[in-house]
């Protein structure tokens, strides 16, 4: 029979166990440390619905100001996960921001990670 305790010291499910667990294979260690902050997730998350998105949109999606979002993504730019377009609409300059092909996928990875954390599994 189980206890009330069981599923708080069994290992999650396909977790390796032995030597195999001392190497890391929680799935903790998939999430990605750069995007693992709450206001670059936040820019990361909006940015993975769709192919740009500009400047302010982010900014205004992700309630943050500009100063604070202009870091944010320095550091994702920096990390190769996002990518900055400058240009004008009309005599407007504008700046629109893009995932990269390697921040959707630390993106999908990071997300599995947190799903089977979670208890949700690999889904």
């Amino acid at each position: 029979m189980t206890g009330p305790h069981d599923a708080i010291t069994a290992p999650y499910a396909g977790a390796a166990t032995g030597a195999a667990a001392r190497a890391g294979s929680h799935p903790r260690h998939g999430l990605d440390e750069v995007i693992h902050a709450p206001v670059r997730f936040s820019i990361v998350a909006t940015l993975a619905a769709a192919e740009k998105a500009e400047f302010a949109f982010v900014r205004d999606t992700v309630e943050v100001s500009d100063s604070v979002l202009s870091r944010q993504v320095a550091t994702l730019e920096k990390a190769g996960y996002v990518a900055v377009t400058k240009g004008y609409v009309g005599k407007r300059p504008r700046t629109w921001l893009a995932l990269t092909a390697d921040g959707r996928a630390v993106f999908a990875d990071h997300c599995r990670a947190l799903r089977a954390i979670a208890g949700g599994g690999d889904g």
